[in-house]
This record gives C-alpha cells, structure tokens and sequence, in this order.
C-alpha cells in the first residue's frame, strides 16, 4: 500500500492549495481517507476524512469552512484537501493517512493503518 501526497507549497495568507493523496495498493473501496497536519512543535491534528466506500464526509469540529475533502470521481484512488483563505498558523506538514474497513468516520490517528510521507504548507504574511 503507497500513499503518496503533492500539493504543498509556500503561499501567501490569504490564498487557496488543493493537496492531492492518491492511494495505491488496496484491493477495493472500503477504506477511509482522512487529511491530518503537524505545525513545528505541535501534536498531529485530524483535519478531515473521507469514506471511499460511500463518500460521506467528516471534518473536525475547528476544521469547517475552510477546509474540503474530496474524491474525484474519474480517479477513485485520489483524494483532495482544499484549504481557503490560508493563515500563518495553517503552515504545516499535512499527512494522508488510509484506514481499513472504517466502522465509522473519525480522526483518531491510531485507527489509521497507513500513512504518506506528507507534503509541506508553508504561508507566509
């Protein structure tokens, strides 16, 4: 199983990024995707996931509005994170991570059965 992310950038506050995690390996739908980020000296957060199976959604709670998960729909093995309206404290690196045959949604980091090497956002003022 390889999970490989793109999209990272240094952008100015203010601006958009659209991160991509394709996800290869697994042999069929019925995993989660889920976006986490780790700013410098700060603990992994969860941000959002995604079911692949049914496409529902589930964000933490600080994370609505200005943060999308997504699928594509031509290509099932990649999922997407829109981030708006960037802010310095959104610089980090931001990890996909994969879990197996998800009972629920959720973005406690133990449940995730595989991770990317992460991409880095960096915002500047």
């Amino acid at each position: 199983v390889q999970l490989v992310e793109s999209g990272g950038a240094l952008v100015q506050a203010g601006g958009s990024l659209r991160l991509s995690c394709v996800v290869s390996g697994l042999p069929d739908n019925d995993y989660a995707v889920a976006w986490f980020r780790q700013a410098p000296g700060k603990e992994r957060e969860g941000v959002a996931c995604f079911s692949r199976a049914n496409s529902n959604l589930y964000y933490a709670d600080s994370k609505q509005g200005r943060f999308i998960i997504s699928g594509d729909n031509q290509k099932k093995n990649t999922v997407y994170l829109q981030v708006n309206s960037l802010k310095l404290g959104d610089t980090a690196v931001y990890y996909c991570a994969v879990e197996l045959r998800p009972l629920g949604l959720g973005l406690n980091p133990a449940l995730y059965d595989y991770w990317g090497q992460g991409t880095r956002v960096s915002v500047s003022s």
